[in-house]
């Protein structure tokens, strides 16, 4: 064996172990179990919604600027066919989580979402964006208004801007859900259901019955629904059939 082909069987060794340590850091084991050539593509939002502020190294963020790429490369990839997003996330951002949900909801292809654990603040537009969306029975949503951090200028300016904000919000969830404005509203400004806060915590079956969640299920309903919607989408004749 020359020394060229030792020197590349040792970098070939070495970009094999820095592959499964990194692996390892990443998920805590070796080896990831793939999907077989999947249509499916599947967006985590997890954490804290990051936007134009950088959140400190021990929050775990999801960071808007990466999933918007994403969104347009599966919109883009005529192998992806449909899109699940799970989200477990206590909110952040206003501005990022309308611009992520305006992303979900302007995709052509099938998309279905799946709140696990939690959809706070602003992941509940962005687990209403999509075609359809799933709960699961322990996960909780919590509607809350809009609000500021950092320095506030007390004048009425202040208050139209946040007042625009929170509408914009409104108007979003209530395109993109089946729950009334009015009954939206009841719930972000109601009293006495959230400790030292104006708000509501709504869980599973409360997200379905006031008609922000479409229905309460998990990854094999969300998987069930996401492959009807791709059906129907590619065979639209059958569905006018039937």
């Amino acid at each position: 064996m020359t020394n060229t082909e030792k020197s590349k069987g040792q970098n070939q060794n070495n970009e094999e172990k820095a592959t499964l340590v990194d692996r390892i850091q990443q998920l805590g084991q070796s080896n990831i179990p793939t999907a077989p050539d999947s249509n499916i593509h599947v967006l985590t939002i997890i954490g804290q919604v990051e936007g134009h502020m950088q959140l400190p190294p021990q929050n775990k963020t999801t960071k808007y600027e990466h999933l918007l790429p994403q969104l347009i490369a599966i919109e883009q990839n005529p192998k992806i066919e449909g899109l699940i997003v799970l989200l477990n996330t206590v909110g952040g951002d206003v501005e990022a989580g309308l611009a992520l949900a305006e992303m979900i909801a302007s995709l052509s292809k099938p998309t279905v979402s799946v709140v696990l654990g939690g959809g706070h603040s602003i992941g509940v537009p962005i687990a209403c964006a999509v075609d359809y969306s799933f709960i699961v029975p322990s996960a909780t949503m919590t509607i809350h208004p809009v609000r500021l951090t950092g320095l506030v200028i007390g004048v009425p300016q202040t208050f139209e801007y946040l007042d625009k904000m929170q509408e914009r919000v409104i108007q979003f969830i209530t395109n993109h859900s089946n729950v009334s404005n009015d009954k939206l509203k009841e719930l972000m400004f109601e009293k006495g259901n959230l400790t030292r806060d104006i708000g509501t915590n709504v869980v599973g079956n409360d997200a379905v019955d006031c008609g922000l969640i479409d229905a309460v299920g998990g990854v094999k309903d969300a998987l069930e629904k996401i492959n009807s919607l791709i059906s129907e989408r590619n065979n639209p004749e059958e569905v006018v059939l039937q």
